[in-house]
């Protein structure tokens, strides 16, 4: 069922420009997102120095759950923030 690119790309929220970054940080199917979790993901992609903000977050979450990035609570919003922050390194 791995349909390559067509698997991400049916996703909601996931685009072609996203499709290929989450590529280039080894997510290539559906399954490798929702083992990985999105703010894992998120964390690789700011890891390989390619701007992202924190609407990728949201919308790796918005995707897994199939709706909408903007339709997430915003507690859920602030617990992925808040993961992703506690994770990193402070890089400024």
């Amino acid at each position: 069922m791995n349909k390559d690119h067509s698997d991400l790309i049916e996703l909601k929220n996931l685009g072609s420009a996203t499709v290929n970054i989450l590529h280039a940080v080894g997510i290539n199917s559906h399954e490798d997102l929702k083992k990985t979790g999105p703010v894992e993901v998120y964390l690789r992609i700011k890891k390989r120095n390619i701007h992202v903000s924190k609407v990728m977050l949201y919308a790796l979450q918005g995707a897994l759950l199939d709706t909408h990035w903007n339709n997430l609570k915003p507690e859920l919003k602030q617990q992925l923030l808040d993961e992703a922050e506690g994770t990193t390194v402070e890089n400024h």
